[in-house]
């Protein structure tokens, strides 16, 4: 199976740290350029910028915030004028209302930022990677594998609103866009980010015992699953969501 993205340009939101670094990191071993993209974190985007260049691959900073329409817009010309085409776009970026100042926030802003960020934000970068991408291209966009289920809990129930709009959104565009874009979606579970390292003892070993894997999953588990969707090793998969969560949720 070829997952090479040797020759191919890709941009990650969101990579300054987490999945979206994984993944960043995953795509230029696989032989990309890769832009990628901060919100707050520009010393985490650096980080990663130095890396893709150890890797032998272009890389190339940019900042953005979602909620901005007008950030959007200037992604796609930014990157092609730095790095000259777009092959590969994965909407990593998200809200979060689990972690930092935004984990207090009445129950109605957090709804609202993640309707804002995660899925406005994904589906005005999507439709402005449809302009961009060059033909064969991909987009990448971010679910929850709870979404198929349900988890109790108000954060839960906001997010599998959000997740869940995620995903329908983005069958709906793999018809739209097709055969000359393929779109698709990761769904990751229990992922051991910054979320998890706040967890109590007792709910963090809970989280293991009950996924089959008997593990949390790590950012580099996404990062294989979005190498493999951009590479040609998946160029007759459109439409499709891979959850990783070690079978917790299937």
């Amino acid at each position: 199976m070829d997952t090479s993205l040797t020759g191919r340009v890709a941009l990650v939101t969101g990579a300054s740290s987490g999945i979206g670094r994984a993944i960043a990191l995953a795509v230029a071993r696989a032989g990309a350029d890769v832009a990628i993209t901060y919100r707050a974190n520009e010393k985490g985007a650096r980080d990663v910028e130095r890396q893709i260049a150890a890797e032998g691959r272009r890389a190339f900073v940019q900042p953005l915030d979602l909620a901005e329409g007008a950030a959007i817009r200037a992604l796609g010309p930014a990157v092609r004028k730095a790095l000259g085409r777009v092959d590969i776009w994965i909407n990593n970026a998200g809200g979060d209302i689990l972690t930092g100042a935004h984990a207090a926030l009445p129950v109605e802003d957090k709804l609202d930022l993640l309707l804002r960020v995660d899925l406005r934000g994904t589906m005005m970068a999507s439709w402005h990677a449809a302009e961009f991408l060059e033909d064969g291209g991909v987009i990448i966009n971010m679910s929850w594998d709870h979404v198929l289920t349900g988890m109790q809990g108000t954060n839960p129930q906001i997010y599998a609103a959000v997740k869940g709009g995620v995903l329908a959104f983005s069958k709906s565009l793999a018809r739209s866009v097709a055969p000359r874009i393929r779109v698709n979606v990761l769904a990751p579970g229990w992922i051991a980010t910054a979320f998890s390292g706040e967890m109590e003892t007792a709910a963090h070993k809970a989280a293991a015992e009950s996924t089959p894997m008997k593990r949390w999953g790590t950012p580099e588990d996404v990062a294989a699953a979005a190498v493999f969707l951009a590479s040609p090793g998946a160029s007759f998969i459109t439409g499709e969501t891979i959850l990783i969560g070690g079978g917790i949720v299937m």
